[in-house]
């Protein structure tokens, strides 16, 4: 289910915080958070202003021309799958609504998650690479047995993305992007229980596909593109990978520290 925070202000749905949903029901639980609109985030300026890219290809566009992060982009502000502008900032606004921007802290476009999820769908995770790749493929019978489509993840990104702007349009005449955000989430909503038809995959195998990746790119190491400035992990307390905890395992306090990325060790041997 999708829970709606905007509009009430410290009301009811505020005191179910995005810490609580990930405390309490695990990063790979069904639904999502609801929250802050798109517009008006630092750094990254989707909407009707953007114009369509000239690549016509679906995959692996020329996208490393500046303009599109502004200051505040994270390090890998270069799209290197995801082609069409349009396409890309209906991805940004989906992912903003299932991790918003709240009081705890940053939302999934501040974080560069939208440029996490392009990085990983050009690379071996997007093409199913080290995936048993030969059938059979019963994509409506999958309830016990995982993701069965043929597509690739890069395939059902680019599908389930393009039907989420189509099906706005049909639904709201207007594209998702420019939709406010409870209407965004009622089509969220719709592809996570399965009402809109896809061809070739599930609805909300794609919305499942989209949710997990969104959560992964928030707390991911920095190093693979999202989690800017590792605000994920600052608002869960995770301090990163450590060589080692033998200076701190025997506290009888709780131990805070200032997390530290992979980065840190780079050259060190890992």
């Amino acid at each position: 289910m999708v829970k709606d925070t905007s509009g009430n202000n410290g009301q009811n749905e505020k005191q179910f915080s995005r810490r609580d949903f990930l405390k309490t029901t695990g990063v790979a639980a069904g639904g999502i958070a609801g929250g802050a609109l798109l517009g008006g985030l630092t750094g990254f300026q989707f909407g009707s202003d953007q114009q369509s890219e000239t690549a016509e290809t679906d995959t692996g566009g020329d996208t490393a021309s500046g303009g599109e992060g502004g200051a505040d982009a994270p390090e890998f502000a270069a799209r290197t799958f995801i082609s069409r502008q349009e396409d890309f900032a209906a991805l940004a606004a989906a992912t903003e609504r299932i991790y918003p921007e709240d009081d705890n802290g940053p939302g999934a476009i501040e974080l560069g998650v939208p440029y996490f999820i392009d990085r990983q769908l050009y690379g071996t995770w997007g093409t199913n690479g080290t995936d048993y790749r030969m059938g059979p493929f019963e994509p409506m019978a999958s309830d016990t047995h995982g993701r069965q489509e043929k597509l690739t993840r890069g395939e059902m990104f680019i599908l389930g993305i393009r039907r989420l702007r189509e099906y706005a349009v049909e639904e709201h005449d207007e594209e998702f992007v420019k939709l406010d955000g409870d209407t965004q989430d009622e089509v969220l909503k719709a592809f996570e229980s399965g009402d809109v038809e896809i061809p070739g995959m599930r609805a909300e195998a794609f919305f499942s596909l989209l949710r997990n990746t969104t959560i992964e790119g928030v707390y991911a190491d920095p190093v693979y593109g999202g989690n800017k400035n590792m605000e994920g992990w600052k608002m869960i307390q995770y301090p990163g990978p450590r060589m080692g905890w033998m200076d701190k395992i025997t506290s009888e306090e709780f131990v805070e520290l200032e997390p530290e990325s992979l980065r840190a060790y780079q050259g060190g041997g890992m």
